[in-house]
């Protein structure tokens, strides 16, 4: 409750929030989403996804190598095989593209996935008929 307080009272008074470490949990993570701001934080919220991703992925394969010890069956063993293995490739992908969020974006096709046309402008709905009594 007291990070809420405090990134309200930041946002509010336009105040610097304070630089503390990132939790851990996945959902305090998420909550995190919700306040990170400033490029810099929504970058690191997605560096700290992606290392827990990494260590989800360690955990899996201890899994599917206490499955392969204890003689569960085959599919068991080769499900967290490819769970593991997808773990990696997000952990991955999510490094590769969390430096992008420390900038925001400000060519017409970053505008146009905002819903930005970057050569048409949007047009104000009609003003209503004035009414007659």
């Amino acid at each position: 409750m007291t990070v809420y307080a405090q990134a309200l009272h930041a946002a509010l008074y336009g105040l610097p929030a304070p630089d503390k470490s990132l939790p851990t949990a996945l959902d305090a993570l998420l909550q995190a989403t919700h306040t990170a701001t400033a490029p810099e934080q929504k970058t690191a919220v997605l560096r700290q996804v992606a290392e827990q991703l990494r260590n989800a992925a360690e955990i899996i394969q201890r899994y599917q190598y206490r499955a392969q010890w204890d003689r569960f069956p085959t599919e068991v063993a080769e499900q967290l095989d490819t769970a593991h293995d997808q773990a990696q490739q997000i952990a991955q992908a999510l490094g590769r593209v969390a430096p992008a969020f420390s900038h925001q974006p400000t060519t017409p096709r970053a505008q146009a996935a905002h819903g930005q046309s970057a050569t048409t402008p949007v047009a104000s709905p009609p003003s209503p008929a004035p009414r007659h009594r």
